[in-house]
């Protein structure tokens, strides 16, 4: 089966045309060499990727006839991703979060005069 088939068929993309662009970027590497979407891929194969400042390593344990539940994807697939990268993530959703809420508008002049006391120190005046 093809690359492409196969990460859309897992349910690691959503379309196949993103596969596909990702195959474009050399994004997705299968045994550790960069793949073409219509690399074949069979049952042992390791495949790692880059998908939401993640590096996913997945091994391939059998091919499914077409797209799989997400239930059923373990059966076809085996996530070697280590527990690291997803506490990365967090940790960067977290930072981003950590000021403001996103959807809160602009600052007001006294978020604006807090967050400038915050970047350079609260200036002394004499």
């Amino acid at each position: 089966m093809r690359v492409d088939k196969y990460l859309w068929c897992v349910r690691y993309y959503k379309t196949r045309n993103m596969v596909t662009e990702a195959c474009q970027k050399n994004q997705i590497t299968v045994n550790g060499q960069v793949a073409k979407a219509s690399r074949d891929v069979y049952p042992g194969d390791t495949i790692t990727f880059r998908k939401d400042q993640i590096t996913y390593t997945l091994k391939v344990l059998d091919i499914p006839l077409n797209r799989v539940g997400a239930k059923l994807t373990d059966i076809y697939r085996k996530d070697e991703t280590p527990a690291e990268a997803f506490a990365h993530l967090e940790l960067l959703k977290l930072s981003k979060e950590h000021y403001r809420k996103s959807g809160t508008g602009r600052p007001t002049k006294k978020d604006r005069r807090d967050l400038d006391d915050f970047e350079f120190g609260a200036e002394e005046e004499i």
